[in-house]
């Protein structure tokens, strides 16, 4: 949520970082300085109101004492708390409204970004150089289902297409892939998390998801009398709120998460030709970065979130490439973020396996989380995140990269000591 203060004193500047994200948020940050002048109004009002009723309520007494008619004050009594009920009632109805255009508003864009989307997204760095071939690659669908590590055929007669299920020795990779990215962050000082996977609606909130996007995830089906819930759609969504509500100290900053869930998607993707496979889906593991900070070690933060992805990457051997996205291809919540984006040889390009992203204080302020300084001043803290890295294009990647002539693939070294195999065989 951006901060109403910002909003009151920089109008037209809001209005206009926002169109850089493509929202014309003219209309909507005009109602909100007309519901902020009506609530302040109804504030007064009623302050003035209660005043005058505490003055005429002290009279009762005195025009007892002395024999006079007190009916004319209980009158006046009985018409002013009509009007505070009056107004307290419209008080309610102008912050529910006010609250509601502020929840709508996507984060300001940080001023650095550029306006738009994909076509104006701007590669940073590469690393390595993309696997030649001297003989006719597969494509990793056809090698998962050959060497038996997927079966596609059987996770959709389970649950129906964006479903697979690894099998076997693709079961065991996984899990080596997964155990990789949890030794490496731990070794990096970040604390375990196993969080629940079903939510409720607060975390989605807190997180920046909700309400806009509350129809893109799944929702459990629940008594009346029982808590909403939903199919958390990655872990960010539960670590983000983990203090909500909180007051922390500088000493507890940073606070430093990871934690692996399975993830939760309503939409899978479009199943283009170029997208087979575990590309997209309904339900894939990623192991989820997040940082609670200080906000003037948040710019630090950011860049070590995102070295940990590249480190990540880099020590699975793939090529790939950092790029800083444009505004309008930053999630509403964000206001920046940078995708590490590997080279998958059967799709013609480069596709994401980890956004890393600074939120600022939006999520900080959706969440009531706060910070006590030294001083004793309380601010809103800062929270970052950043995939610590999603399996479903690893995986392809892997088995692409690193298939050899006779239809093998060889492992990784880093995750052989998980695996326990250095070559990937058919029937093995």
């Amino acid at each position: 949520m951006i901060d109403i203060k910002y909003i009151k004193e920089n109008p037209d500047e809001v209005v206009a970082r926002l169109a850089k994200k493509g929202k014309d948020a003219k209309e909507d940050v005009e109602a909100i300085l007309r519901l902020d002048g009506e609530r302040r109004a109804l504030i007064g009002e009623t302050e003035s109101l209660k005043a005058e009723q505490n003055k005429t309520n002290k009279l009762i007494p005195q025009y007892k004492k002395e024999g006079r008619d007190t009916a004319p004050i209980f009158a006046e009594m009985k018409e002013l708390g009509a009007r505070v009920k009056a107004d307290e009632e419209k008080l309610r109805e102008v912050e529910t409204q006010l609250t509601g255009f502020l929840l709508g508003l996507p984060n300001l864009p940080d001023p650095d970004l550029l306006a738009g989307g994909k076509e104006n997204n701007q590669p940073l760095r590469y690393f390595g150089e993309p696997r030649k071939f001297d003989f006719e690659p597969k494509n990793h669908v056809d090698l998962c289902t050959d060497l038996g590590l997927i079966d596609y055929k059987r996770g959709a007669k389970l649950s129906g297409n964006g479903f697979w299920i690894y099998s076997g020795l693709g079961a065991r990779l996984e899990w080596a892939i997964l155990n990789y990215f949890i030794d490496f962050h731990v070794g990096n000082g970040y604390q375990f998390m196993l969080v629940p996977h079903m939510l409720g609606y607060e975390c989605g909130l807190t997180a920046g998801q909700f309400p806009k996007f509350q129809d893109e995830v799944y929702w459990l089906e629940t008594a009346e009398d029982e808590r909403r819930r939903f199919m958390l759609p990655t872990a960010e969504t539960a670590l983000v709120s983990l203090h909500r509500d909180e007051i922390l100290t500088e000493d507890d900053l940073p606070k430093k998460y990871i934690s692996y869930t399975p993830c939760f998607r309503r939409e899978a993707g479009s199943y283009r030709a170029d997208e087979r496979g575990m590309v997209r889906g309904h339900q894939f593991n990623k192991v989820e970065m997040v940082q609670y900070t200080l906000p003037e070690k948040s710019d630090e933060a950011f860049e070590e979130l995102v070295g940990n992805a590249e480190g990540l990457v880099k020590g699975l051997g793939f090529h790939f490439r950092t790029v800083k996205l444009a505004a309008e291809d930053c999630s509403a919540s964000m206001a920046r973020t940078y995708d590490i984006e590997i080279n998958i040889p059967s799709m013609n390009g480069y596709k994401e396996v980890s956004s890393v992203s600074n939120a600022r204080d939006y999520q900080a302020r959706r969440g009531m989380m706060r910070v006590k300084r030294a001083n004793g001043k309380i601010e809103y803290l800062h929270t970052l995140n950043g995939s610590g890295l999603a399996t479903s294009r690893i995986f392809p990647a892997l088995v692409e990269q690193n298939q050899n002539a006779d239809g093998s693939v060889t492992v990784p070294e880093v995750l052989r000591k998980y695996l326990g195999v250095d070559v990937i065989k058919k029937g093995q």
